[in-house]
């Protein structure tokens, strides 16, 4: 069995209400962890805990729009204060507002992505990653080292139509990843990032099955992923098992880029 080294580290995870955010919480809470969620869904808040405590962690859920820069660095001060450092902070936290950039009908424009639809997941997506890390580091640095993990996707590698939005973060995530990891390795920070594939969360849920068993075709390992199947990834990439990894781009997608 492999130690992790995790126990009593200082964890931040952003988008922790729900899905994969919230499976990552809690599998890091397994590994006695102490877990901070950050999320705008207050009324997750208790359920979120009562799982982290079950799971062997302790908890402290936090109100934060990541892409609230002032907000963002006063959560990282309350956890400072309150948990002395930071150790590891998993960026999480997205959302989608999908569309074509310009969607035509008998040769005429009809719908345009809106600026609302680029800002928004910008502003998530991006420069809430943005926010959160440089938020987090100079604790990271004070503390000898640290762990960024960011969420980014499969289609950050490879694009999706009508997703011109959530395809630039997702690829940008990996530009600032990559080099986080050249900026930040003096100081003993690691930084990584995971492109998960099809995971079964709520979001898919609300999709019809037909669309859903198309997803399942083009994965060769032939199922949808697991929330548990990402948070294993980030847990495995914040343990003292992957010291030497960073600057990676791990693909937890069942073989998706290559059935592509």
């Amino acid at each position: 069995m492999i130690e992790t080294g995790l126990e009593g580290k200082a964890v931040i995870v952003t988008g922790g209400a729900a899905g994969i955010g919230r499976e990552t919480a809690r599998r890091f809470a397994a590994e006695g962890c102490r877990v901070a969620v950050w999320d705008v869904n207050e009324g997750a808040a208790g359920a979120v805990l009562t799982e982290i405590e079950e799971a062997g962690g302790h908890g402290t859920f936090l109100a934060v729009d990541v892409a609230d820069t002032a907000a963002v660095d006063s959560a990282a001060r309350e956890i400072v204060d309150r948990w002395g450092g930071i150790d590891v902070i998993v960026n999480n936290a997205g959302i989608v507002r999908d569309g074509q950039l310009v969607k035509l009908k008998d040769g005429t424009v009809v719908r345009r992505m809106s600026n609302e639809q680029w800002e928004a997941v910008v502003g998530i997506n991006l420069r809430g990653v943005f926010n959160c890390t440089r938020a987090a580091v100079p604790s990271m640095i004070e503390r000898g080292g640290g762990v960024v993990l960011n969420a980014s996707s499969v289609v950050g590698l490879y694009g999706n139509f009508g997703q011109t939005n959530y395809v630039a973060t997702k690829a940008g995530v990996i530009g600032m990843t990559r080099t986080w990891a050249r900026e930040l390795g003096r100081y003993g920070i690691r930084v990584n990032a995971v492109a998960p594939g099809f995971i079964k969360t709520e979001i898919l849920a609300s999709m019809p099955q037909k669309v859903l068993d198309s997803m399942v075709s083009h994965t060769p390992i032939g199922r949808m992923g697991q929330t548990a199947d990402v948070a294993n990834a980030y847990v495995w990439l914040a343990s003292g098992a992957a010291s030497f990894i960073t600057g990676a781009v791990l693909s937890v997608d069942g073989g998706l880029v290559v059935g592509t």
